[in-house]
């Protein structure tokens, strides 16, 4: 059933967009009944949650052995995964409007993608390499992409996540210089 779930939810936010999905037209779409969406996830800002979450465990990248080109690769890929079709409607639905929901949201969201960006840390410090602390990460690489990402920021690309990832692995290296401005 999570599988036919899963899918419904993302063909429907790929369709109508995450703020007209339903549970009913998740069910329906699924072949289940939507009492047991309700009754699994409760609402859509959960189940869209959940999704997110998913997604993200299925298709993380491989570690390279490289630490700079590991943090480029889970840059490059968050960036992917914000920008697809639907990709920041899962992370808005995890920073849901209800406080308490939004507060599980955004605890998932950061545990998550804390745990995407600690991994090549961790082999980095296997392997007796220097590495930046995951608060660095987050501040100079993560917070930026996801800002950009959620605003439409103009330059908002590749090349940026890597000289984002750049920047932070040489602190004497310029900061990315894409331009901020209206499309």
């Amino acid at each position: 059933m999570r599988t036919a779930v899963h899918r419904a939810v993302v063909e429907l936010v790929d369709e109508v967009g995450a703020d007209k999905v339903t549970i009913p037209a998740v069910a329906r779409r699924a072949g289940v009944n939507p009492s047991s969406v309700y009754r699994r996830w409760g609402t859509v800002p959960a189940l869209l949650a959940d999704v997110a979450d998913r997604r993200q465990d299925e298709e993380a990248p491989e570690l390279l052995g490289d630490l700079r080109k590991d943090l480029e690769r889970v840059a490059v890929w968050t960036l992917a995964d914000l920008s697809r079709p639907g990709g920041v409607a899962f992370f808005r639905a995890e920073v849901a409007p209800d406080v308490d929901e939004r507060r599980a949201g955004l605890r998932a969201c950061l545990e998550r993608v804390s745990a995407r960006f600690q991994a090549p840390l961790d082999a980095a410090a296997e392997r007796g390499e220097a590495a930046p602390s995951l608060e660095r990460v987050l501040d100079r690489v993560v917070a930026p992409l996801y800002f950009r990402v959620v605003f439409s920021v103009p330059g908002t690309d590749e090349r940026y996540a890597r000289d984002l990832v750049a920047g932070l692995c040489d602190p004497d290296r310029d900061a990315p210089s894409a331009q901020v401005g209206s499309r």
